[in-house]
């Protein structure tokens, strides 16, 4: 046995305690570049905020459609059915507390405001409007990449248990919830800054007048939300006066979403996105291609062709809550020559600041309203 001089030892540990170290990097490197531990990207979160009859149905099918989303229409509707008799503003941390989790795909937050016992997935509202309820993993009877027909899922796939829900959510990339019921930008702010979200928010806004327009037809299947949103202003109003309040509060809402992103910092501002209906209408393939680029979606070929025909049908559209083809355009404009001046000059009273810092030119006269070859839309 060879025995070493012991001014040797010292120096032999040093270079063995060397060859470990230098293992271990080796080891360590070596796993930290192994597919198995490379995280998966973040997805990505989408909130498409608006108000009633602005477009939105129409904006959250575009999400909707896309074989990458996940999405769910209006989820808080939920929050304010349960409690009909509170107010916008009392229901609004229980909105953003809700929409975080269905972000998360925790869809346990609906047991506060479902009944209690077996649930399906038909029972989240408007659930048909959804392709990813539609297809797998949720129901196996269309394909992701199918252009999906809400009447065609609503008699196919209603059925599935409730369960399914987060399982789909779980398997896109991103998760889109389109909501009417934030009346401004400061409840967002603690979602914006949520390290476990990748928040961006998608504005939609419409010219006012048609907007009341696309209300008076609507008036009925609007009570419950009016009366949420006026709280106890409701019962003093006169009726003819209800219609003209709540679009003063829609218009100032707008108004000052848009100017809290002004003060926002540069990062967080890059997170929203102001998209105006009639901009959309007027030359919907290149703005779904912005909207797209926007939040890291590809405008896929068949996507392309059915934005192009969904918004050059014919007529009117033939329901108030369904995106059906139509002519798109001519909507916009309709309340030109069906609103009588009389209402117009008074709703452009309450929502003149609005509408001026958005880009609808007023108009002054009958005459100037009915002329169709007035542009009223600033660039």
């Amino acid at each position: 046995m060879m025995i070493l001089p012991k001014k040797m030892k010292p120096l032999l540990f040093l270079i063995s305690q060397m060859a470990i170290f230098a293992l271990f990097l080796h080891l360590y490197g070596h796993n930290s570049n192994s597919p198995s531990t490379t995280e998966e990207p973040k997805p990505m979160h989408v909130l498409v905020l608006s108000s009633w009859r602005s477009g939105s149905s129409f904006v959250g099918q575009l999400f909707g459609q896309h074989p990458d989303v996940f999405y769910l229409m209006e989820p808080a509707w939920h929050i304010w059915m349960t409690f009909t008799h509170s107010t916008a503003w009392r229901l609004q941390m229980a909105v953003r507390d809700l929409i975080r989790a269905i972000f998360l795909c925790d869809m346990s937050v609906f047991d506060a405001y479902m009944k209690p016992g077996p649930r399906r997935q038909s029972s989240l509202f408007q659930w048909e409007n959804s392709r990813a309820l539609c297809s797998p993993p949720a129901c196996n009877i269309f394909s992701r990449d199918m252009i999906i027909p809400r009447a065609h899922c609503k008699l196919l796939c209603s059925q599935q248990p409730f369960e399914v829900v987060e399982k789909a959510c779980r398997s896109y990339s991103h998760v889109v919830l389109k909501e009417v019921r934030f009346f401004n930008l400061q409840m967002l702010y603690p979602l914006l800054r949520d390290p476990s979200l990748n928040l961006r928010i998608v504005h939609l806004v419409r010219d006012p007048r048609a907007v009341f327009r696309s209300r008076e037809h609507t008036t009925e299947e609007l009570m419950i939300d009016s009366r949420i949103v006026l709280g106890q202003h409701w019962e003093k109003l006169k009726k003819e006066d209800q219609p003209y309040y709540m679009m003063q509060v829609i218009c100032q809402s707008q108004l000052e979403i848009y100017k809290a992103v002004q003060s926002l910092p540069k990062a967080l501002r890059e997170r929203y996105m102001l998209i105006r209906y009639e901009d959309l209408v007027r030359n919907p393939i290149a703005r779904t291609a912005q909207i797209y680029e926007y939040v890291r979606l590809k405008f896929l070929p068949h996507l392309q062709t059915w934005v192009y025909n969904i918004t050059r049908g014919e007529g009117m559209g033939n329901h108030a809550f369904h995106t059906n083809a139509r002519n798109a355009l001519n909507v916009s404009q309709a309340w030109r020559w069906t609103l009588p001046y009389k209402k117009v000059s008074r709703l452009q009273k309450v929502c003149s600041d609005t509408m001026t810092l958005l880009g609808y030119q007023l108009v002054r006269s009958e005459q100037e309203q009915r002329n169709l070859s007035l542009d009223l839309l600033s660039t």
